[in-house]
């Protein structure tokens, strides 16, 4: 409720732009649902919203613009989809048809391992490689597909990426 206020009287004199720091830090899921479709409905009506947040990802979701910011230090500012395309590297896991004792021989450029749910885990990058000829690599060392489905880098993978080196 507290949350609910403060944003209400942050609001009340319609502001041209609104900064929002942690509005979401200790509060519910219905609350925090709550106030990213206020927070959306502003912006909708043309109020700029400055967030700060250690979420990533309501920052990757909400955000047309982000800022990283490592020991007082601004490292990246872009895009969203600029920011998170900085990372080129997809993982396709595939639940095979039959147990695998080993992986089979996979394109250059391409990495996989074995998890221990028996699921493969073939990461390449997609500007080399294309995800038909990882499956076809699959194919080729007679390994069957039951399931498919990717990961993808998200702005978490960023944010690690480039706070690492600083």
């Amino acid at each position: 409720m507290r949350r609910r206020l403060l944003l209400g009287k942050a609001i009340v004199h319609s502001p041209q732009v609104l900064v929002l720091d942690e509005p979401t830090a200790g509060v519910d899921i219905e609350l925090r649902q709550m106030l990213w479709e206020n927070v959306r409905a502003l912006n909708a009506e043309g109020v700029t919203i400055i967030l700060t947040t250690h979420y990533l990802e309501e920052a990757e979701a909400m955000c047309d613009r982000i800022a990283i910011i490592d020991r007082g230090n601004l490292i990246a500012e872009e895009a969203t989809a600029d920011l998170v395309a900085r990372i080129d590297t997809k993982t396709l896991i595939v639940t095979p048809e039959a147990p695998v004792a080993a992986l089979p021989a996979l394109p250059r450029g391409v990495t996989g391992e074995l998890r221990r749910d028996g699921r493969l885990a073939l990461a390449y990058r997609r500007g080399e490689t294309a995800a038909g000829a990882v499956l076809a690599a699959l194919a080729a060392g007679g390994i069957g597909i039951r399931d498919l489905s990717s990961e993808e880098a998200d702005l978490e993978d960023v944010f690690v990426a480039l706070t690492a080196r600083h």
